[in-house]
């Protein structure tokens, strides 16, 4: 991700209203228990990971959020082969949470809410294949829940919505520099400051 204007990563004007749950927040962003038994996965491309893992991290009933690659047909990929736009993968965060506090149909309520699923292969300044809306179910019925939820959130977009869902495949987690990294790089990061917080800012949650 490159220091851009403060379009990028931002919500398009496509979308008619905002439709979030109430899901509590942690006190702290990057509180995180041991996962319990009943724990669910999914993994969700939203574009710019780590505008996305900033926004999950702070959920309540989420255990944890690793940035990385999937659905792409080279193995091992790192940051600058996708950069390249020929690898096939998207920028993704990997989801761990307790579907008792926060349920699947909440985690993808923020999902349409903290990107542009009408926009192909684009989120704000940030364009490539890499970035394009992608869903990544981990089961049938978390497949059933992505599709009506989907159906649900179109009445929010004037555009009809382009997000790819898919069965999970192989995860590659992302090099080390780029998790946790709004929380780490917040005050020093361009990219920061100008993209991610405003759209934490947006959705009233903690920059």
């Amino acid at each position: 991700m490159f220091l851009i204007g403060a379009a990028s990563c931002q919500d398009s004007s496509s979308q008619k209203s905002s439709n979030l749950p109430k899901t509590k927040m942690k006190e702290f962003a990057a509180d995180a228990k041991a996962v319990p038994e009943g724990s669910e996965t999914i993994s969700l491309g939203a574009g710019c990971f780590w505008c996305v893992e900033a926004v999950y991290q702070q959920l309540e009933g989420v255990h944890s959020v690793v940035s990385g690659y999937m659905g792409g047909f080279v193995p091992n990929p790192t940051y600058e082969q996708i950069c390249q736009k020929n690898t096939g993968h998207v920028e993704v965060v990997q989801v761990v949470f307790d579907p008792k506090k926060v349920p699947a149909s909440d985690i993808l309520a923020w999902f349409w809410e903290l990107h542009d699923p009408t926009s192909k292969d684009q989120q704000g300044a940030d364009k490539g294949p890499q970035y394009r809306s992608a869903v990544f179910y981990h089961s049938e019925e978390q497949k059933k829940v992505t599709e009506a939820s989907m159906k649900a959130a179109q009445k929010l977009f004037t555009k009809p919505i382009v997000t790819e869902v898919r069965k999970a495949e192989k995860f590659w987690v992302a090099e080390d520099y780029h998790q946790n990294f709004y929380f780490l790089n917040k005050k020093k990061n361009g990219y920061c400051r100008v993209v991610i917080q405003p759209k934490l800012l947006k959705l009233k949650l903690k920059d």
